[in-house]
């Protein structure tokens, strides 16, 4: 079985109400191509995702924002929920973290309600993005260009709609991560 992100760390940051497949099958499918993840949150312990219209299954935290450093991650993964960013983009340390990681040029993967943390951090002006369709006009109005599709890459960005979409999210973030180890290979 071929590892081709053997040796990079992900950063997951999520807090309860995370959309459950959002952050479990794009975790699985970097686990499986060789990645290390580790889920940062606001708080030690666990946080619990939304699996479609409720309470779903508990996660465990790795690593809390106050002790997550940008430098540790080759690539970031924001998954959606409405709770779940929602509560990010409250929260002064999951803003600065990911202001900080779309400053660094590294992968930054954004699904269904993710960019509304991105939004926040002041990172989507001038680059094109998809995101569930109720934050069209919060992206717009933040700079970005909206679009509806499976999935979108604009410079070092990735986002997606929806649980749908997962699969080309997945595939997309592993393909970049797999150019980027070449070209610092090269």
């Amino acid at each position: 079985m071929s590892e081709p992100l053997r040796g990079m760390k992900i950063a997951i940051v999520a807090t309860d109400g995370f959309e459950q497949s959002e952050l479990l099958e794009p975790k699985k499918a970097l686990e499986t191509a060789g990645a290390e993840t580790e889920v940062i949150a606001p708080k030690a312990g666990e946080i619990r995702g939304w699996k479609m219209k409720d309470w779903g299954d508990k996660v465990k935290v790795d690593r809390t924002l106050a002790d997550a450093k940008v430098d540790d991650y080759d690539a970031l993964v924001l998954p959606g929920g409405v709770m779940n960013p929602d509560h990010l983009r409250m929260d002064a340390k999951a803003v600065e973290f990911i202001r900080e990681f779309a400053a660094s040029e590294r992968p930054v993967a954004a699904i269904c309600h993710g960019p509304w943390t991105l939004v926040e951090a002041g990172a989507v002006k001038g680059r094109t993005f998809t995101s569930w369709p109720s934050l069209k006009t919060d992206l717009k109005n933040a700079g970005a260009t909206w679009v509806d599709e499976e999935v979108v890459v604009s410079g070092h960005f990735i986002s997606s709609r929806k649980p749908d979409d997962i699969p080309a999210f997945a595939k997309t973030l592993i393909g970049m991560l797999e150019e980027n180890r070449k070209k610092e290979a090269a």
